[in-house]
């Protein structure tokens, strides 16, 4: 890695991140505000708190503000900031009710905002990260066909088409499971690439914990909601360890 980085670096980072990512949030709320009226009914806008209009002036201002100081930090920095951008109002139009496709497209946008840190250091950098990247990925995937499970109903009112409602609950289980197992296995990969020291090991054998009792509460418990929140549980832990393991 090049030299030490100002402080106002990692905090710049973390504005892009933030802002890219509300705005995300912000334009997914716009274009399912239908359908959190049947799933999620007390969200935002199906509740009366802000209108569709003001969600999408919103959503505009923090993603123009987003891109514009991503491109104080770096030229790659800036093409994932705004490749980003598109893909979420991409995903959130239309992306989001294909089968898979979706789940593919969020887990890459969340496990982005590790390529996003690594791309201050270039190149290089996002070689260093990308396995990060990758674990981020794949647990968000899982994570996602399970929101899918749970969403089946809403999902279906309104013609999306996700896995659960193609292939059934139980394949979309087992193919979310296979996602969270994968990133079980891959979970060691950032203590041997010498990334971390061994105190992240200890705290990642926490979350991968985690992850095998949300495959359990979806294949044998068959409950999405446990399972979701096993998978949330994961991951914040799992974020934990990269912390700590870095430090």
């Amino acid at each position: 890695m090049p030299h030490p980085l100002p402080l106002t670096t990692p905090l710049l980072v973390f504005f892009v991140v933030f802002l890219i990512t509300g705005a995300g949030n912000a334009i997914n709320d716009f274009f399912d505000a239908e359908i959190d009226a049947i799933n999620r009914p007390n969200r935002p806008i199906p509740s009366g708190k802000i209108s569709k209009k003001n969600a999408k002036y919103f959503s505009i201002a923090l993603f123009v503000l987003g891109i514009a100081l991503s491109y104080t930090l770096s030229n790659i920095g800036f093409i994932i900031a705004l490749f980003n951008s598109i893909l979420l109002i991409y995903y959130s139009k239309k992306l989001k009710r294909t089968v898979l496709f979706g789940n593919i497209a969020i887990g890459y946008l969340v496990g982005s905002a590790f390529l996003f840190g690594g791309a201050v250091f270039g190149i290089e950098g996002i070689k260093v990260i990308s396995v990060l990247f990758m674990l981020s990925m794949l647990a968000t995937i899982s994570r996602e066909i399970v929101k899918d499970i749970e969403d089946l109903v809403g999902d279906r009112n309104l013609g999306a088409i996700t896995l659960p409602i193609l292939y059934g609950n139980k394949k979309s289980a087992i193919i979310a499971s296979i996602f969270s197992f994968i990133a079980v296995i891959l979970s060691p990969i950032p203590y041997v690439q010498n990334l971390f020291e061994i105190k992240y090991l200890f705290i990642v054998a926490v979350a991968d914990i985690c992850f095998c009792l949300a495959i359990a509460q979806l294949l044998i418990k068959n409950s999405p909601k446990k399972s979701s929140f096993f998978l949330k549980l994961a991951m914040f832990i799992a974020l934990i360890a990269f912390v700590i393991g870095s430090a």
